[in-house]
């Protein structure tokens, strides 16, 4: 059988390779490395793009879609039938929950507003001070998955008070249900999205869910553009009644000449939260270890359900 990845610096990543595998560099469907046939295992690229999709069709021995992104919106639904789609839950936890923290912490403590001064030789301390602090604030995170749980671990140093959000309520585990947030956002004063994008979940965050939110608080989003409603994000933002952090827009890339690029009390990063240098060999790490378990006829993990 052959595997085919999207990087020729993979291979070495992947740990043992089982017998009768033959590993094959394949970084886009117009430079595939030999016959699609045989081809059972298959990693796209990174944040590959919608039409990358359709070269599923033409593999005709393709049982596994192993994907190097823990979003998986693109794939749901889209695959052929037998064949199982894996995202990489857990891969993203670490390196997300930080851009998050990091994200929060400039936004509070006025970084943006301070870059802005460097470059011209502005000492800007009566511009921005006092800042605002995270020690004590109210934190509500939608999105009580693996990466949510990152997000606690780091976040709870900073005392301070936290409400988690699923798509249903986990009462034994303090988990509220996405029905419960009409009732939680007043009290929050920085709401996180960590959700996939699901039908369930795209524009989620719409003009009743901003304009719930307390005065003042801070909305970030890691987790994909089209779960909050692009028009009702620049009509509340431009108030300057909230602020924002947002890692992801929609459309995405955001274009030139956007409103958002311009709002002062908006963080824009280019959807960089899980790009790290440690991405690659923790994403193959799996990788490797799902192909192994095709091959000894294992179960696999991450298996996409119902979008994610």
């Amino acid at each position: 059988m052959k595997a085919w990845i999207p990087h020729e610096h993979g291979r070495s990543m992947l740990g043992d390779i089982p017998d009768g595998v033959t590993v094959q560099c394949a970084p886009a469907p117009d430079q595939l490395p030999s016959d699609p046939s045989g081809v059972r295992f298959w990693v796209p690229p990174f944040l590959a793009p919608a039409e990358v999709v359709g070269l599923a069709a033409e593999l005709p021995d393709l049982r596994v879609v192993q994907l190097l992104t823990a979003g998986a919106e693109v794939w749901a639904g889209r695959l052929p039938d037998g064949v199982l789609l894996c995202d990489a839950r857990g891969v993203h936890d670490s390196p997300t929950a930080e851009w998050v923290v990091a994200a929060i912490l400039a936004r509070l403590r006025a970084f943006p507003l301070f870059a802005r001064a460097q470059p011209r030789h502005e000492w800007a301390y009566a511009e921005a001070t006092p800042t605002d602090e995270l020690f004590g604030k109210r934190v509500l995170i939608v999105g009580a998955g693996s990466v949510g749980a990152a997000l606690v671990a780091r976040l709870l140093p900073f005392e301070v008070e936290l409400t988690l959000v699923a798509r249903t309520a986990r009462p034994a585990e303090g988990v509220h249900g996405v029905a419960d947030l009409p009732g939680l956002l007043p009290a929050a004063d920085i709401v996180v999205l960590l959700v996939p994008l699901t039908d369930l979940t795209r524009g989620l965050v719409d003009a009743r869910f901003l304009a719930a939110m307390r005065d003042g608080a801070l909305l970030v989003n890691a987790a994909r553009g089209p779960v909050a409603d692009t028009d009702a994000l620049v009509a509340e933002l431009t108030t300057g009644r909230l602020s924002a952090a947002l890692d992801v827009t929609d459309p995405e890339p955001l274009p030139a000449g956007h409103p958002l690029w311009d709002l002062p009390n908006v963080l824009i990063t280019p959807h960089v939260g899980g790009s790290v240098r440690g991405l690659l060999p923790r994403a193959y790490r799996l990788a490797g270890e799902q192909l192994r378990r095709l091959v000894a006829g294992e179960p696999l993990i991450n298996e996409v359900v119902d979008g994610y």
